[in-house]
């Protein structure tokens, strides 16, 4: 099954499992907040974020990117001024926090309602760690979904607050 993602420059194939998890996700998409290193890794998307409003949390604007048609919203004020601007960019639709640093501390913050994971066969051998740096308490989540498919589990997760 082919999904098309961001401006439908790029089309995902996967399974009609994981179509039917993707669909979902897509359509109560309101906003996402990415970090500032993905957002560097990334090229910026080619200037196609992966979904829109896009959010990046930096502690400075890049020049090239500081112009009044940008695809992206710079925040520079911290992660509650992300996720409070998000949410009101998203219109009651879901705010998705898509990399490991900004989920960590919107995590120690109190700020994240449900994870969702994709877990693949395959261990990496370096990256930033997705559930590090949330000191000494436990964070306690509720199983909502698991959807196994060729290649990938998906897994739902409420955080018990």
């Amino acid at each position: 099954t082919e999904i098309p993602i961001s401006d439908g420059n790029m089309v995902l194939k996967v399974s009609p499992q994981s179509a039917a998890i993707l669909e979902e996700a897509f359509a109560s998409y309101g906003a996402g907040i990415w970090g500032r290193r993905t957002f560097d890794i990334a090229h910026a998307w080619g200037g196609h974020p992966p979904g829109s409003p896009c959010f990046i949390v930096t502690h400075t604007v890049p020049q090239e990117w500081a112009i009044e048609d940008s695809p992206f919203t710079f925040v520079t004020d911290g992660i509650e001024s992300a996720v409070r601007q998000a949410k009101a960019a998203a219109g009651g639709k879901d705010v998705v926090i898509c990399t490991a640093s900004i989920l960590q501390q919107c995590l120690k913050a109190g700020l994240v309602d449900e994870i969702h994971v994709d877990v693949a066969p395959l261990l990496l051998g370096g990256g930033v760690r997705l559930f590090d740096q949330f000191g000494d308490e436990p964070i306690e989540l509720e199983s909502i979904r698991v959807v196994g498919a060729p290649g990938v589990t998906h897994l739902g997760f409420r955080v018990v607050k």
